[in-house]
């Protein structure tokens, strides 16, 4: 049987690899986790911040609320509070269908090739 590697995930993220995830400046990451109370990040003794996968989830629905839906602050706010589960139900399907078309779209470009 062959080996296969795991792939390891991390634990905690830093700040500035949360940020690079989003293509966002470190400060706006700063200034959501201030403005959303889902976001609660372990920070050690010399008050840097580590955020683990929960929040780097909760990163997503609000950049799917507010970056790519329109929605104001507040009203990312009230929605999550109000039926977060819709909203991550919503923001899964809109990844796969992003997915979906990038392998289309690359299965294109192959077929073209030949």
């Amino acid at each position: 049987m062959p080996y296969r590697k795991k792939e390891i995930e991390k634990v905690y993220y830093r700040i500035g690899e949360v940020a690079e995830m989003f293509g966002v400046n470190v400060s706006l990451i700063r200034y959501w986790e201030k403005e959303f109370d889902i976001i609660k990040p372990f920070r050690n003794k010399k008050g840097n911040r580590f955020f683990t996968k929960q929040d780097v989830d909760n990163f997503h629905l609000i950049y799917h609320l507010v970056k790519e839906r329109g929605f104001t602050l507040q009203g990312a706010r009230e929605k999550l509070k109000a039926n977060r589960d819709d909203v991550t139900a919503n923001h899964e399907v809109v990844k796969t269908l992003q997915q979906m078309r990038a392998f289309l779209l690359e299965l294109k470009q192959n077929l073209s090739e030949d």
